[in-house]
């Protein structure tokens, strides 16, 4: 049987959780005038430049506004006029004395009441203008265009959500931690993000802890900044975050040499005992596996002697003798090799 000395290793204290990527620099687009659309400028994914258009939402009643409000402005305007010429027109008459003070006054009044209410109007179409440019939405950044759930027929209001504008590059994993964990949270923890295959996607580390617990979900959310650079993250992707949260010396043992039953992982060691060399079979807590191997918890000491071969054959107490000319500590590979 072929046996190898149990190594002791640094072994990372890691727990795995659900983990969402979004956009460090995102933004929700809702429209800020109530109609429906008329037209759809983009597409989802799409590219935009700050000032873009995105959609079009019906401008017609508000152009109509617009209208009419010039033509109250217009009219006002030649009141305007009227008083002017009626005021310029009593100064004269005053200063030739042919009316008195009190008309002249009567006059300025009028035309200073003209002036006043021009002057609202024109305030009043330059809002009114100002509100017809909300119905071309824009983009309010450059960036990529997200889902887009609404249609062109579609009535909309100020709570509708149109799409996102999402710039490309840094995003951020929310990592959502249960409550009783969140107390070894702490900011500068170590985050490892995979794939569910387990793949490596980047490495950070904990930027941002919540003040608060998701009432919901019994979580606290922690935030860990992801460069991206090379742009192979999706924002809303769902990854795997592995927080580390403390290292400490350890054995570690071969995954081939554990077995599992009923939930419960299982090694065969040997041991020396005064009257031999036996297989014996020790219950192991183990760890998330490091590579090819398992850190184990608990059930075994470092430098014990690992099965690794033959298991499928071996029973607790079988005796095993280390095969001729092989020493018994471990060599330089650290394995030795043994038969029945």
């Amino acid at each position: 049987m072929q046996f190898q000395v149990a190594e002791t290793k640094q072994i990372p204290d890691t727990s795995e959780f659900l983990s969402v990527l979004k956009s460090r620099h995102s933004s929700a687009i809702n429209p800020q005038v109530e109609g429906q659309i008329t037209k759809i400028f983009v597409k989802s994914g799409d590219h935009v430049k700050q000032g873009e258009p995105l959609l079009q939402i019906d401008p017609l009643k508000q152009e109509a506004t617009v209208s009419s409000q010039e033509a109250a402005r217009a009219a006002q305007e030649a009141n305007k006029k009227y008083a002017q010429i009626s005021l310029e027109r009593a100064k004269k008459l005053l200063d030739a004395g042919v009316i008195s003070k009190a008309e002249y006054d009567n006059a300025q009044t009028s035309y200073d009441a003209a002036d006043a209410q021009l002057r609202a109007m024109e305030e009043q179409v330059r809002t009114q203008k100002v509100e017809l440019k909300y119905y071309q939405v824009s983009a309010p950044m450059d960036g990529i265009v997200g889902d887009i759930p609404v249609h062109v027929g579609d009535r909309v209001s100020v709570a509708t959500l149109l799409t996102t504008v999402d710039e490309p590059g840094a995003l951020e994993a929310y990592i959502y931690v249960p409550v009783d964990r969140s107390r070894e949270l702490k900011l500068g923890l170590p985050v490892r993000l995979v794939d569910e295959n387990q793949k490596p996607l980047a490495e950070t580390s904990v930027t941002f802890i919540s003040p608060q617990v998701d009432t919901e979900t019994q979580t606290v959310l922690a935030k860990a900044l992801v460069a991206n650079s090379a742009v192979k993250l999706r924002i809303a992707q769902q990854v795997r975050a592995q927080i580390t949260w403390s290292v400490h010396k350890g054995p570690v043992v071969p995954i081939l040499s554990v077995v599992r039953i009923n939930g419960q992982f299982f090694a065969f060691v040997a041991s020396k005992e005064s009257n031999g060399t036996f297989a014996r079979q020790k219950v192991l807590k183990v760890g998330e596996p490091l590579g090819n191997d398992y850190p184990v918890l608990s059930g075994l000491q470092g430098g014990e002697h690992i099965i690794t071969s033959g298991t499928q054959f071996m029973q607790d107490g079988m005796p095993v003798v280390e095969q001729p000319g092989n020493p018994a500590a471990a060599p330089a590979d650290g394995k030795t090799a043994a038969t029945h």
